[in-house]
């Protein structure tokens, strides 16, 4: 097991990798109360529920609220069904809320989590890539609108974070890949010799290597935290972690939630960056072609839908990184570097989202 602590103002919280953990004892310490509801979906209960409700109802009282699985139901509909639990629960303020999951389910957990009763506690238990290397960290939480993705949230910190690389083994293949292509990012924005290390690993990590893939996470989860613990609420650097996603989320939105998955949208968005980056003659082309041979090599889409380029340029504009109007974008000055700006050409952008 390794143990990493992410540092905010609001307090410090580790983040175990392992692959030999029990559950109930690793989040017990972390739990604060006697009330604990379990928030899954239906892909997931039925893998890893009971033995973590079993455990945990020795010394707690445990309720559960299974959600249907899929981006489509990141909604106010079905985060609705958590607050209903929780009032049927006659929950109070100390209650812990669990959330055992992918991403959607982390985010909509830690939603509830940040608004019911104006705060309660919250523990991360993320069950595939992209939520155990990205989104269960930095207490970015939310849910979708039907005009924008993830635009209504809030920030709200887990007390603790469990990524057991075992729950991986029971991803499906597609899934995987949508995570990689958020471990890709890390290197992208901010770590060359990560991308080589990837371009090495690959096959092993899409094989599951037990040792390649927990290291995977733990860059990825270090390089969360690092930019976490520098800028919580996203008031600079953490707008890096969105490259490829201002562009992905046009696809996310247009083409309808849960049809791409964030990974596979992300993908051609870091693309789509990357060859607005090109344009800009900030990167190169034999650049922009090593990024997509490794995204291919993780079995990830590299071209976008079909979209009219005046139709993606209006729905970037529901971006959280808009400011007094003005578009920024996440690119490349380097392989490993980058930038938020809005200095870029108009023109360039509206030629690469026709391409």
């Amino acid at each position: 097991m390794q143990t990493l602590t992410v540092q905010t103002p609001s307090h410090a919280y580790p983040i175990h990798i392992t692959s030999r953990e029990n559950w109930g004892e690793a989040v017990r310490p972390f739990i604060k109360g006697k009330q604990v509801m379990i928030v899954s979906n239906d892909t997931v209960a039925p893998l890893y529920l009971e033995p973590l409700q079993t455990n945990l109802a020795q010394t707690h009282t445990v309720q559960t609220v299974i959600l249907p699985d899929g981006e489509q139901y990141k909604n106010q509909a079905h985060i609705d069904r958590i607050y209903d639990a929780l009032m049927d629960a006659h929950a109070s303020r100390d209650v812990t809320l669990i959330a055992l999951g992918g991403g959607v389910i982390g985010d909509m957990t830690g939603f509830a989590s940040a608004s019911f009763m104006r705060g309660v506690n919250f523990i991360q238990i993320p069950t595939t890539l992209l939520a155990q290397v990205d989104s269960s960290v930095g207490g970015k939480t939310g849910i979708n609108h039907p005009k924008g993705k993830n635009m209504i949230g809030a920030f709200w910190q887990p007390q603790f974070v469990l990524c057991d690389m075992n729950t991986l083994k029971t991803l499906p293949r597609r899934e995987l890949s949508a995570g990689m292509a958020e471990v890709i990012k890390y290197a992208l924005i901010m770590d060359a010799g990560f991308l080589t290390w990837l371009e090495d690993n690959m096959d092993a990590l899409m094989t599951l290597d037990e040792t390649v893939i927990g290291e995977a996470v733990a860059r990825c989860c270090q390089h969360k935290a690092d930019v976490v613990a520098e800028d919580e609420r996203e008031a600079g650097k953490r707008a890096l972690l969105n490259f490829g996603h201002t562009f992905g989320h046009v696809i996310e939105t247009h083409e309808g939630y849960g049809n791409w998955l964030h990974g596979e949208a992300v993908a051609v968005g870091m693309v789509q960056a990357c060859q607005l980056s090109q344009v800009m003659g900030w990167i190169t082309d034999a650049d922009t072609q090593r990024v997509i041979r490794l995204l291919e090599r993780a079995d990830l889409p590299t071209k976008p839908p079909a979209i009219d380029a005046s139709t993606a340029r209006n729905l970037m504009m529901h971006d959280k990184k808009v400011k007094s109007g003005t578009l920024r974008l996440i690119l490349l000055k380097a392989l490993g570097e980058a930038v938020v700006t809005s200095d870029f050409d108009e023109t360039k952008l509206l030629a690469v989202l026709g391409d």
